[in-house]
């Protein structure tokens, strides 16, 4: 079992900035491919940000240019930078890790953000 753990999350100004962590082992963060999704009330999960063990990263429409995926294997942590936040960004947020064929999560951070 791979234990996913999720921080960061908080209250902000549109406008502002929040950096999430995502921890796990060491080696499963290394290797895995990890994913941020987010999750607003009444709505279905969505894919914000993706960074493979190769370090390419990905990211949809809606986010790219404002936020930034990232890996610290040192750390064992994987970071979600995000600028510019709006309104529509506010929801919980949750980090996918698929690894060994397998996928797991963490048990997400709310990010609030205030118009």
């Amino acid at each position: 079992q791979v234990h996913v753990v999720e921080s960061g999350g908080g209250l902000v100004q549109a406008g502002g900035s929040l950096r999430l962590s995502c921890t796990a082992s060491r080696s499963v963060l290394s290797t895995g491919a990890i994913r941020w999704y987010r999750q607003a009330p009444g709505k279905q999960r969505e894919f914000v940000a993706g960074i493979g063990s190769d370090g390419t990263t990905n990211y949809p429409a809606s986010v790219k240019g404002r936020f930034t995926i990232s890996r610290d294997n040192a750390k064992s942590t994987v970071y979600l930078q995000m600028d510019s936040l709006k309104f529509e960004d506010t929801g919980v947020y949750f980090c996918n890790i698929f690894w060994l064929g397998q996928n797991f999560w963490g048990q997400g951070t709310q990010v609030t953000v205030s118009s």
